[in-house]
């Protein structure tokens, strides 16, 4: 997937003006807090898993950890994060820029409990030097996931 398909979404939402690009990289949590200003368990970060012949994407807080009993009470399944060569080919997008909407046909998207912990989340939009301002009803109806869930640990554990 390109920015561009992100670009015409948001426009066609009357989001566009919430998009940022920048030069210097967000492909990490801690760079795209950095660039976007904010702390990092904002960064809405995208996570990329086999699940059977497909995908699933599970959306967290930037500083949350898988639980990997959780992930495969919730999955049926061991987490198994995608190859940094089967994650462009699966999910359309480079490592650390996969957005997680405008997802491929099958893939699942799931939105973590731990991102209602803010009234504003920062996914990116596409590329590895982006993200976008959304609350998390907003990142819903741009997602339309498959549900909420929650596989991720508490911040203490």
């Amino acid at each position: 997937m390109t920015i561009d398909k992100v670009r015409a979404l948001l426009a066609e939402r009357g989001l566009l003006d919430r998009l940022h690009e920048f030069e210097e990289s967000t492909a990490t949590v801690d760079l795209a807090a950095r660039a976007l200003g904010t702390e990092p368990d904002q960064i809405a970060k995208t996570l990329s898993f086999y699940h059977g012949d497909g995908v699933v994407l599970v959306v967290a807080a930037g500083t949350r950890r898988i639980d990997n009993r959780k992930f495969k009470d919730q999955f049926g399944q061991k987490a198994k994060m995608l190859s940094l060569e089967d994650t462009e080919r699966l999910t359309g997008n480079a490592a650390g820029g996969v957005c997680p909407f405008l997802a491929p046909e099958g893939t699942e998207v799931w939105l973590d409990v731990s991102l209602r912990d803010h009234d504003t989340v920062y996914p990116s939009a596409g590329s590895p030097r982006s993200g976008i301002a959304l609350s998390c009803g907003e990142l819903e109806t741009l997602c339309a996931p498959a549900g909420w869930c929650d596989v991720c640990k508490t911040p203490e554990g």
